[in-house]
């Protein structure tokens, strides 16, 4: 069985210059107990991998108004104008990845891949520095797999295996992040006993998952 933590506990173990592979897209799906513990101990230095930057209020917009984060690999930076003035002010790293591809090169590290080979960014920014590999005539950029330390998820329901269910939406980023992480802590709204859960509706299997934390919300 996994072991169910609270979100304190959570951020302890989270540590000055680790990679975070975060769920959620633009704060739907995001695990807000945990960004809210993060912020509140205040670890810097700090690496996230997301697919959107969220609101300064909201998701992991929060870890970046506060100055946490020094560094990401991200797609979306629209509606968070204070990451983008880091950015500009060379404050904080960031490589835009499109978002087809960020995903792909997370799941290639859960799957135990060395990375993907695809064509989006031919002949654009995304393909400097990067190797061009031709098959069959047609050329594909390498992108290497994307690890993470910890990959901080939201989920509906899980139970105390760790098979987590997601409701809508919120689903989004969630699984593939999940399988990424080498240590991934879950959000939960809901534990339920061993049994209690529909197979069917499983996504994500609990040995991807090492922790619990029960959602504020919830409570």
């Amino acid at each position: 069985m996994v072991k169910i933590i609270s979100a304190a506990e959570a951020a302890a173990m989270i540590t000055e210059k680790s990679r975070l592979a975060i769920g959620g897209f633009l704060a739907v799906g995001a695990p807000e107990t945990i960004i809210d513990a993060l912020v509140e101990q205040g670890t810097q230095k700090l690496h996230m991998i997301v697919i959107a930057s969220d609101w300064e209020n909201r998701g992991v917009g929060k870890l970046v108004v506060n100055r946490l984060i020094s560094s990401a690999q991200v797609s979306h930076l629209g509606t968070n104008k204070a990451i983008q003035a880091q950015m500009n002010a060379g404050e904080i790293a960031i490589e835009l990845v499109p978002q087809g591809t960020l995903m792909e090169r997370v799941r290639a590290c859960g799957a135990g891949l060395g990375g993907i080979l695809t064509p989006t960014g031919l002949g654009t920014v995304v393909q400097e520095g990067k190797q061009v590999i031709t098959l069959e005539g047609k050329d594909y950029i390498l992108e290497p797999a994307i690890a993470s330390d910890f990959a901080l998820v939201r989920a509906h329901k899980a139970d105390r295996m760790g098979n987590l269910t997601y409701r809508k939406t919120s689903r989004n980023s969630n699984p593939i992040m999940a399988m990424a992480g080498k240590i991934t802590i879950a959000e939960v709204d809901e534990i339920l006993e061993i049994g209690e859960l529909n197979p069917e509706d499983v996504i994500t299997p609990g040995v991807f998952v090492n922790y619990l934390v029960l959602s504020k919300e919830k409570r």
